[in-house]
């Protein structure tokens, strides 16, 4: 399992893959690779092969040797749904999040397409356990044909990262989804997000009844800007049953 992250809207990671390829705009500055890529040729060490995509079997059954619940973040360091990941490997990252289900699980993608796919072949014409959270990533207006794949996904809780916020997203179509997760890009050549962009996405959440979460400004650093928007800060999560997230025996 990850160590505790800085990730405000979860609490740990878990990377059974490492690496991934750029498939958007919102994918010019990632901080996974940056991150990678700075261990490249240290021998030993985890991301000895930088950002390359790398399937790691021996973290399968990390979760299920972590009994106290929590939140964790699939994949911060992937993309589940990369082309190039065998599907019988997402399998068995599925078939470990359903066992583990006293944690919740949040898995996000761009490959959104693929997802949906998946996800009809395992669930069919139901929605799948509620504590496996599937979301996609979307940085603007032209990349909202995810959020249609999204909402054709058999997911047990359906959400957005609207992360980084790079251009405006226009009208929005929340129907289906549950959470929205909205953030400014950080880091070298941090591109600026205009808080009317973030305005506009906020103020749909509450006419729809959306649970809605501002994780940050962005800028130099991911904390440079701080995480109030209006005067506020904006940690919403979606509502769950009663009875969900009951620690393992």
């Amino acid at each position: 399992m990850g160590s505790a992250t800085t990730i405000e809207w979860t609490d740990a990671t878990w990377n059974p893959i490492t690496g991934c390829t750029k498939i958007s705009a919102g994918c010019d500055h990632c901080y996974a690779e940056r991150f990678s890529e700075r261990f490249r040729g240290t021998a030993g060490h985890p991301f000895e092969k930088g950002f390359d995509l790398s399937i790691r079997p021996e973290r399968l059954d990390q979760p299920l040797r972590w009994r106290t619940p929590r939140m964790i973040f699939v994949n911060s360091m992937s993309d589940l749904f990369h082309k190039e990941i065998p599907e019988e490997f997402i399998a068995r990252v599925c078939d470990t999040m359903e066992r583990a289900h006293w944690h919740t699980f949040q898995v996000l993608t761009k490959r959104s397409s693929l997802m949906r796919d998946f996800l009809r072949r395992r669930y069919g014409g139901t929605r799948g356990p509620l504590h496996i959270w599937f979301g996609v990533s979307v940085e603007d207006g032209g990349k909202k044909s995810r959020i249609q794949h999204l909402r054709q996904s058999p997911a047990g809780v359906r959400f957005l990262s609207i992360e980084p916020l790079i251009g405006p997203i226009g009208a929005l179509d929340l129907s289906g989804i549950d959470w929205v997760i909205v953030g400014g890009e950080s880091g070298p050549g941090a591109r600026p997000m205009n808080p009317q962009w973030v305005r506009e996405v906020r103020d749909e959440c509450l006419k729809r009844g959306v649970a809605f979460f501002f994780k940050q400004w962005g800028g130099p650093r991911p904390k440079s800007g701080g995480r109030e928007l209006d005067g506020r800060e904006w940690s919403q999560f979606p509502a769950l049953p009663a009875s969900y997230g009951l620690a393992a025996e």
